[in-house]
């Protein structure tokens, strides 16, 4: 071979040699391009994608393609991303929030991460156990699987223990933390009652350790009975020690607790909205007026304040008190005083 041909031998092998080198080079910098532009959404829009279990890489491309947020050129980018074991390809199954200033990259990483769109639900201080089932039931992210399972059977179904203190009752009533949680579609409803029934027994562990001494209750449970009524009766939270401190007294010297809120709970559906003379009268396991002492069971799920006001209630000799119409309360020392109270608070004589 002439040096001639030589030479342009060795230039046409460099320049494909160079060829070569150039289009992987290109291609990573055009894929890295397309990673890098943001999705094509109009400004402010914010949408949710569900990527399903075992969705494939190309099938969530595709979704993006059909809801107009990658162009083509960005769906052939991601293939070849894919092809080349990108690792941001490993997406997990969730709903994903879709903001118009997120990059392509961004979203990938979201999904990769995991990090899906959280729902909430509140569970309101003073529900009972019945108005938290509801609430699960209606709550659309929720998986609901608790159809015809009975409240006494209900610690049994979300896999609790029933802790001794039950006995034959089996009630799960005042055992769940009312508070807000947050949680990914397709969350059960068993696995949020797990939740609050553990958060309930940490917050309840955590007040009975700090309780005051010489107080007439015997276990955090019955410590819990107590904040639940207390949750039922006070609407001021700077009511709720001194509420407290006047069942712990009556309970001291074995006076019945009197408390509305039992013998609302112990009259269940056959409530109608106001307590008559007859419905105080009428014996249940929950009539404070008719029994001594704690109910057999918390009425309501209370929330931190009421369970601290039941450990730590506020000294003082009162013995009585009245709704005075606003949500406050009259508190009253002796029968006397409480009695003039209900004729100008309830009976509106002064």
């Amino acid at each position: 071979m002439s040096s001639r041909a030589l030479r342009i031998t060795l230039v046409f092998v460099s320049a494909v040699a160079v060829l070569v080198l150039a289009v992987p080079v290109v291609g990573y910098l055009w894929v890295g391009q397309r990673l890098d532009a943001p999705l094509q959404m109009a400004p402010e829009e914010q949408r949710i994608v569900q990527i399903e279990p075992g969705s494939s890489f190309r099938g969530v491309v595709n979704r993006l393609a059909a809801a107009g947020w990658i162009d083509e050129q960005t769906v052939w980018a991601l293939r070849l991303y894919a092809r080349a074991g990108g690792e941001l390809t490993r997406l997990q199954a969730g709903e994903y929030a879709v903001e118009e200033s997120l990059r392509v990259r961004d979203l990938l990483d979201r999904m990769q991460r995991g990090e899906v769109v959280n729902h909430r639900l509140t569970v309101i201080e003073g529900w009972t156990v019945a108005d938290l089932i509801g609430a699960l039931r209606r709550h659309d992210a929720i998986r609901f699987t608790l159809e015809g399972v009975a409240e006494s059977d209900l610690l049994a179904a979300i896999g609790i223990e029933t802790p001794d203190y039950l006995h034959s009752e089996r009630h799960p009533e005042g055992l769940f933390y009312p508070t807000t949680y947050r949680f990914p579609r397709g969350t059960s409803d068993r696995q949020l009652l797990r939740q609050a029934y553990t958060e309930m027994q940490r917050r309840l562990a955590a007040v009975w350790a700090q309780r005051q001494s010489g107080l007439p209750l015997d276990s955090p449970y019955e410590a819990l009975i107590l904040a639940s009524i207390v949750e039922r009766e006070a609407a001021l939270a700077e009511e709720r020690p001194r509420i407290a401190g006047v069942f712990i007294r009556r309970l001291e010297k074995g006076m019945r607790l009197q408390a509305d809120p039992t013998v609302v709970y112990g009259l269940g559906d056959e409530f109608e909205g106001r307590l008559r003379r007859a419905d105080l009268r009428r014996d249940t396991p929950y009539n404070t007026y008719t029994r001594h002492g704690l109910p057999v069971t918390p009425i309501a799920l209370p929330g931190s304040a009421s369970l601290q006001a039941a450990v730590d209630p506020a000294p003082g000799d009162e013995l009585y008190f009245v709704a005075r119409g606003d949500g406050s309360h009259h508190f009253s020392k002796t029968l006397e005083e409480h009695n003039r109270a209900v004729q100008r608070y309830i009976l509106g004589r002064q």
